[in-house]
């Protein structure tokens, strides 16, 4: 009886939904994971991100825009969002990511991923074809879009940047952070800003960071965003 009442519901156009309580405080620090949703960043990353673009648009920093670690695209395409709604055209946005997932961690080079299991999780692989058309559902799938498919240890070190404006790192283990700080944050422009999304979330990447600033002189101040997310402005090279 609840398959024929099903089947017969569904034919008539409609669908049979269990409503699922949202937190908006949860959502806005993004610790609510939407099944459907093309980010997971949540509100406050998203306006931290709004406002590093317009901030670089309007002082004309030089560079494009890119981030390591797209999942579904939420966050590059509002970035292309964003490029639109201003009519810029001489900017790229970069989506780096392998498109199948977290890497497998490398204990033996580097031991502050011990435990970073999230190769195993099934749903961090999501497919450059379905991140393609999560684009072009919002009309942005164009000649400004250029996705980096790969391992960041592959691709990031010959992707075709020469300079970046805005720098969004979501990698979650040291390796995969450490990867994008050193082949990106040299072409990061002075007066752009670089944004880590899981600083707060994961001790690896958190080490990543701390280990890259000192290793090269950094002290500009990390600014907070949420539990997890902190970004800075760099000042010099």
């Amino acid at each position: 009886m609840k398959k024929m009442f099903v089947k017969v519901v569904n034919s008539r156009g409609y669908q049979i939904v269990k409503p699922t309580p949202m937190d908006p405080d949860m959502r806005a620090d993004g610790k609510y994971d939407s099944p459907i949703a093309h980010t997971m960043i949540g509100l406050k990353r998203l306006d931290n991100l709004q406002f590093c673009i317009e901030d670089v648009l309007s002082n004309n920093i030089p560079g494009d825009l890119i981030e390591c670690g797209a999942w579904r695209g939420g966050a590059t395409i509002f970035m292309r969002a964003v490029l639109k709604a201003y009519n810029i055209k001489d900017r790229v946005v970069y989506v780096a990511d392998s498109f199948e997932g977290c890497p497998k961690p490398n204990i033996e080079k580097y031991p502050q991923d011990k435990g970073m299991n999230l190769y195993l999780v099934d749903e961090f692989a999501v497919p450059l074809e379905q991140v393609k058309t999560n684009f072009d559902r919002y009309g942005l799938l164009d000649e400004q879009v250029y996705f980096l498919k790969g391992w960041f240890k592959d691709t990031l070190r010959k992707a075709p940047i020469k300079k970046l404006a805005v720098l969004r790192i979501d990698a979650d283990l040291y390796e995969s952070t450490m990867d994008s700080l050193v082949n990106l944050y040299p072409k990061l422009s002075i007066g752009g800003y670089i944004i880590v999304d899981d600083f707060g979330a994961f001790s690896a990447c958190k080490q990543a960071v701390l280990d890259y600033r000192k290793a090269n002189g950094i002290s500009d101040e990390m600014i907070k965003i949420d539990w997890t997310g902190i970004y800075w402005q760099k000042s010099k090279s």
